[in-house]
């Protein structure tokens, strides 16, 4: 044999080795990309999905905050007429409404200040 027909004996094998080896590379590379599209994506529709979530409770809130106002101004507008005869359930009612207002506004300022803080920390 020659030392042409080493090379060429030597090299064939080595070259098929490479080949399917550059093909199974390039197959985990797409498939490596298609994960982090995938990822990609999952990541924006959780964050759409947290900033809808956020909305409704910010509506929610909002909500709570009409109905106690309309209750409050209903309550309100029913002691004034002279012949309606409120017994202690209605103020105690709009007693209740008002503190629980209040304790919702402290509780959203806390919870505003303490949000405010860590985002900065």
């Amino acid at each position: 044999m020659n030392i042409t027909a080493v090379i060429l004996a030597m090299s064939i094998p080595s070259a098929v080795t490479g080949f399917c080896f550059w093909i199974l590379e390039r197959r985990i590379s797409q498939r490596d990309q298609q994960k982090e599209t995938d990822r990609a994506r999952r990541q924006q529709e959780t964050a759409e999905k947290e900033r809808i979530r956020d909305e409704m409770q910010y509506l929610l809130i909002q909500s709570v905050n009409a109905s106690l106002a309309l209750s409050e101004a209903t309550a309100k507008a029913v002691e004034r007429i002279p012949d309606a005869h409120c017994n202690g359930d209605m103020k105690a009612a709009l007693q209740y409404a008002t503190e629980v207002k209040h304790m919702q506004k402290e509780f959203l300022t806390r919870e505003g200040i303490k949000g405010i803080y860590q985002d900065i920390a």
